[in-house]
């Protein structure tokens, strides 16, 4: 079944790693004749260059494709795909540059009886399936909390496309928040709360919240990009305290014990590739979709991250 790559970029080149280690047969479609000689230099893969436009006008659109561009052009790549004829893609997160992106990408499956899937790979983790496993043996998470606190003094540097910036807790902090969700259900009564502004994200600077998720697990969150801090998931059970910080590895603090003790896992292939992607990217492959995010469920959980952010109408174009 014929696998188009989608993008030259740093993450393209982690895609590919892992594409070359199942000995696949597969097309990379970039644009700009540097980013396609620094992907070839990494991976050893040739690069067809003047972007997906004009692959698809010379070539059969690919039955499958995983789309790894910058996040504004996202939801566009796959449309294109799609109208042209793909029907399985998996496109990274988060799917688009703010829920109007999402929606469109949502419709065009829709319409076209495709498949797509948003490509959080944190649930992939191995760390991640160990607390899945130890979740379901407690009986189930009771409350969660996490933080998603950015390195403003980092960000604001940096050079991104138009809008980029502006949507960064959509485009990056979601990775928190979406595996905080994944292992304990999506909010269903809950409130939010956000303040301050920043240049480089103007809607909110502070954030916090909490309710009940779907799955009755009490949550609560909080960051602050003015202040230190760092990313982190907590996830309680009547017999544990399993905590990702970092998200990588998992520490469990048993019950009557204050001491947190590393958890030894299977994660060879999270050292030996970018965590998650080898299980994530063969998931994809094989058709298991159980721990994908699909774009019908992207577009539902847009409506969560533009409360937790402050993205209200007209804060970003097009949500």
């Amino acid at each position: 079944m014929s696998l188009w790559l989608i993008g030259a970029s740093v993450m393209a080149q982690d895609y590919a790693k892992v594409l070359n280690s199942l000995g696949l047969d597969f097309t990379v479609v970039g644009r700009a004749a540097t980013s396609a000689e620094k992907f070839e230099s990494a991976t050893g893969h040739p690069v067809r260059q003047g972007g997906l436009s004009d692959a698809l006008h010379a070539l059969d659109a690919p039955k499958q494709a995983i789309v790894a561009v910058g996040v504004e052009q996202l939801a566009g790549a796959a449309i294109e795909l799609i109208e042209a004829g793909t029907r399985r893609i998996l496109v990274e997160k988060p799917g688009g540059l703010n829920a109007g992106q999402v929606d469109a990408l949502r419709q065009a499956a829709s319409r076209h009886g495709a498949e797509v899937l948003i490509a959080y790979n944190r649930r992939f983790y191995a760390s991640t399936a160990m607390a899945r496993r130890m979740i379901v043996e407690d009986g189930g998470a009771t409350s969660c909390s996490f933080e998603f606190t950015e390195w403003s003094h980092v960000i604001a540097p940096l050079s991104k496309a138009p809008g980029v910036k502006e949507a960064w807790f959509l485009a990056n902090s979601t990775h928190v928040v979406d595996l905080a969700f994944h292992l304990c259900g999506f909010p269903a009564d809950w409130k939010a709360w956000h303040g301050g502004s920043l240049n480089w994200h103007p809607s909110a600077a502070r954030f916090c919240g909490s309710g009940i998720t779907r799955q009755g697990v009490f949550f609560s969150y909080q960051a602050d990009w003015e202040a230190p801090g760092r990313w982190g998931v907590e996830v309680l059970t009547r017999k544990r305290r399993l905590v990702f910080r970092p998200m990588e590895q998992l520490q469990v603090i048993p019950l009557g014990s204050v001491k947190a003790e590393n958890v030894e896992l299977d994660d060879c292939l999270d050292k030996e590739f970018k965590p998650g992607l080898y299980t994530q990217t063969k998931a994809f492959l094989d058709r298991d979709d159980r721990l994908f995010c699909s774009a019908d469920e992207q577009l539902r959980h847009c409506a969560i991250y533009d409360r937790i952010a402050g993205y209200g109408p007209g804060v970003l174009n097009g949500s």
